[in-house]
């Protein structure tokens, strides 16, 4: 081992060897970091469960179809003669066939209901669906968890677990006042975390006639028949006449929608976690700082013995960088313990309630403690290079 390589690891044992006497403004800097690197991950692992919420529930295999030229299912409508047009279609259209020998569609339609929640009494605004008996079935990872599905023409609702879960009055067998009539549940539903869970479904004509929605639908959703399906759906729907209608796969139109709100939500994050990032940097400087003058003699002494710059640098950059990474270390494990799993919730695309668990996954992890590692790079490099022009006579004679 060359003579520079040994100085630097002596160095470096001196450094962390003093630490104890440096304990808490040591810990001061590990706790800043750990704070910034918390936050940062608070607000990723929440953009991160809503972008997993909303691509759960979108399938490659699935289509849905909208009308008047939106890319959302608000302010969508289906004409009748579109519907009747494409059910009547009898060609290949790109869309899958039921046992019956009819296409594998739902009509559907979204509304927006009040309920109160019985642990604080607030309001919110959920997601009521009707669709077509197929509907259900349209969703790849649904699977009744309790009870029954709704029956045609019937006030029945089956309901998302994270509904069943959050509020009460939704156990199997209740009644639910939705809009101005009272609803019976019949069942709950899961469907592995998705965005489906924040939605009540029922049947399309029982939803409609009590809404006073008559003959509406607002989107249909249908089976692709294969890979190539989407496309020959799009050519097929281009030629019909009247109101455009639009075709896209279901993994798109929540994937699209789940960037919106990801993109909303980092950007308060990012700004608030380099505003903080700052301030500890800063406080990382000053720590470092009072390292170098609390072990000024000990500095001293070693550069009279022959030890050079590079070595004083490289001791007080590398203490610096390791209370980073501890403050890493430390805030990552805060954010899991804190957020991971911790249920979150926000307005859909309906201006509904949509429930999403935060996310600390590794690249949320990773992101956050690349940030408090750039705090004790920067932040240790003018203390270090302090270290490397301290005036050694001046600096003995003042400790003499």
């Amino acid at each position: 081992m060359s003579s520079t390589l040994k100085q630097i690891f002596l160095m470096i044992r001196v450094n962390l060897g003093s630490l104890p006497r440096r304990l808490w403004i040591s810990l001061s800097m590990v706790l800043s970091v750990a704070l910034v690197v918390a936050v940062l991950a608070g607000f990723l692992a929440m953009a991160r469960g809503f972008e997993a919420a909303l691509q759960g529930a979108g399938s490659t295999g699935i289509a849905v179809i909208l009308g008047g030229g939106t890319n959302q299912e608000t302010g969508s409508d289906v004409p009748a003669e579109a519907i009747r047009s494409l059910t009547a279609a009898t060609g290949g259209i790109g869309v899958a066939r039921n046992a019956a020998g009819g296409l594998a569609l739902s009509r559907e339609i979204v509304v927006a209901v009040d309920v109160t929640r019985a642990s604080d009494g607030a309001d919110q605004t959920l997601s009521l669906r009707g669709m077509d008996l197929a509907g259900p079935g349209l969703r790849d990872r649904a699977t009744l968890s309790a009870g029954r599905l709704f029956s045609p023409g019937a006030r029945d609702i089956v309901v998302g677990a994270r509904i069943a879960d959050e509020f009460s009055g939704f156990a199997v067998g209740d009644k639910v006042r939705l809009g101005a009539v009272d609803w019976t549940v019949v069942g709950h539903f899961t469907s592995g975390g998705s965005a489906f869970e924040s939605e009540i479904w029922a049947d399309l004509e029982a939803v409609q006639s009590a809404f006073d929605r008559q003959g509406q639908v607002q989107s249909l959703r249908v089976r692709l028949a294969g890979a190539g399906g989407l496309p020959v759906l799009q050519e097929h729907l281009s030629v019909f006449p009247g109101a455009p209608l639009t075709a896209v796969s279901e993994a798109d139109l929540y994937a699209a929608q789940s960037e919106r709100t990801a993109s909303l939500i980092r950007l308060f994050g990012w700004p608030l976690a380099l505003l903080m990032a700052v301030g500890a940097t800063a406080g990382a400087l000053n720590t470092m700082m009072s390292s170098v003058s609390d072990r000024t003699v000990e500095i001293a002494t070693l550069r009279l013995l022959g030890f050079g710059r590079l070595p004083a640098f490289t001791a007080t950059w590398v203490e610096a960088v390791l209370l980073s990474v501890a403050g890493v270390a430390l805030g990552i494990l805060a954010s899991w313990l804190a957020f991971n799993g911790w249920q979150a919730s926000t307005m859909g695309a309906d201006n509904t309630k949509m429930a999403f668990q935060l996310d600390v996954s590794a690249d949320v992890a990773l992101t956050a403690g690349l940030l408090g590692l750039a705090i004790g790079i920067i932040g240790g490099a003018l203390p270090a290079l302090a270290a490397t022009r301290l005036s050694l006579t001046s600096a003995l004679r003042a400790r003499g």
